[in-house]
């Protein structure tokens, strides 16, 4: 006689919290580990929670340059550069911050589909039609998107008041969805203990 669903999955449940302990690990659920996946149908995510976590963003990738740029200016005042080297090294650095920035959004959202910013405020980047992450150079053309859309006063970003799925400018020309993430299910059973 062959073991239900239910029994197979408590069996690998009770597996998975044994592995844990053996590796020094706390004994959850794997419904627990496992990431909510979000659906492109909704709900969708608001103007408030999505500023929110773009500021945040704004603070981790402008917090690394800042760091990377005063070491390497303190490194360069110590070396008494002419003023000429100064202003091309200087450019050099402008240059690289404008890839850091477009890279750190590309990177989120076509690997995860969140950044940091908006695991913390549990949204994702969703492809439009559900068929999952987006390529880099979506991703990439979809920051560029939130540029156009902040030049006239906001307007490519405030159109999201309107739109049935509060899609913004970049999220149009990306075919984008920002979508809240569900809360993690808690386990129905406790899982019996196991003696270690």
């Amino acid at each position: 006689m062959s073991p239900s669903p239910e029994e197979i999955q408590t069996a690998q449940a009770q597996a998975a919290a044994i592995h844990r302990r053996r590796r020094g690990g706390r004994a959850l659920s794997p419904e627990i580990d496992q990431q909510p996946v979000a659906s492109p149908t909704g709900p969708y995510a608001g103007l408030v929670t999505r500023t929110i976590a773009f500021a945040l963003d704004a603070a981790i990738v402008n917090g690394v340059a800042l760091i990377v740029g005063v070491t390497v200016g303190l490194g360069i005042s110590i070396l008494q550069l002419p003023k000429e080297v100064e202003t091309i090294l200087a450019a050099i650095m402008g240059v690289v911050w404008v890839f850091w920035l477009v890279g750190y959004f590309a990177f989120f959202w076509s690997t995860t589909g969140q950044t940091p910013g908006n695991r913390v405020m549990r949204i994702q980047v969703l492809d439009r039609q559900g068929r999952g992450r987006l390529r880099p150079l979506r991703a990439a053309i979809r920051f560029g998107g939130i540029i156009l859309a902040s030049i006239p006063l906001f307007a490519g970003i405030l159109i999201m008041l309107w739109d049935d799925r509060q899609r913004c400018f970049q999220d149009r020309l990306a075919r984008t969805v920002v979508v809240q993430v569900p809360e993690p299910v808690p386990p129905t059973q406790r899982l019996p203990s196991v003696a270690g």
